[in-house]
């Protein structure tokens, strides 16, 4: 485990909302931008829980919505899958989403879990993440219109991937592209997706880093 936390929902379809965050430790990638490199090696896990002890940690909050997070929070399988249907025992959550980055077979987990409070928000690397040659294409068909496909656009050339990816794969989820805002100002971000007619698309910017110091954890 890194951290569990109350605080609003940063981003994608349910941004604003005050949410639950349960951030597990580990992930199979090593992206060029992270903004959470603490939850992986060479850091350390922050404790050891149980799912139970999990589930009575976020009994203890108030928010109906809960975004569970990594790291990469599917990396554990079995385990990740019980720890979702045993979050789904708290009857007070009416959405559970889950952060996920697009290198994790989906199929196990929606084959298991039929729950429509569960959804998944799949962040498919692009070529400036350096990750990009670890993406199952295939979970593009799997997501459903619930699911929200997460872009980080660091360039001009990761646009003109996701864009293609749009047009050549289908999928039923609800795109997103979020900006690199070091290498792709929102501004320039907004301006491409204005010029390519992309109105299908949803600007995802990242509210916390907005209320926050951009470094700040636990919020």
């Amino acid at each position: 485990m890194v951290e569990i936390f109350e605080t609003v929902e940063g981003e994608g379809t349910r941004a604003g909302f005050p949410t639950v965050f349960v951030r597990l430790f580990g992930c199979n990638l090593r992206c060029t931008w992270c903004d959470t490199k603490y939850s992986y090696p060479p850091e350390e896990a922050e404790f050891v829980m149980t799912i139970d002890e999990i589930v009575e940690q976020v009994r203890g909050y108030r928010s109906t919505h809960l975004c569970l997070t990594g790291g990469e929070p599917l990396l554990y399988g079995e385990k990740s899958a019980a720890l979702i249907e045993a979050l789904l025992g708290i009857e007070r959550l009416a959405d559970i989403h889950i952060e996920t980055n697009g290198a994790i077979d989906l199929s196990p987990f929606m084959e298991r879990i039929h729950s429509p409070k569960v959804r998944y928000v799949m962040d498919y690397k692009l070529p400036d993440s350096g990750e990009s040659d670890k993406m199952l294409l295939g979970n593009f068909a799997k997501l459903r219109e619930q699911d929200e496909l997460k872009f980080v656009i660091g360039s001009l050339d990761d646009f003109n991937e996701a864009r293609r990816l749009l047009e050549q794969v289908p999928t039923k989820a609800l795109p997103l592209f979020s900006p690199v805002w070091e290498t792709m100002p929102p501004h320039r971000l907004v301006e491409l997706m204005l010029e390519h007619g992309l109105s299908q698309v949803k600007l995802n910017m990242q509210l916390h880093k907005i209320i926050w110091d951009p470094a700040a954890r636990g919020v």
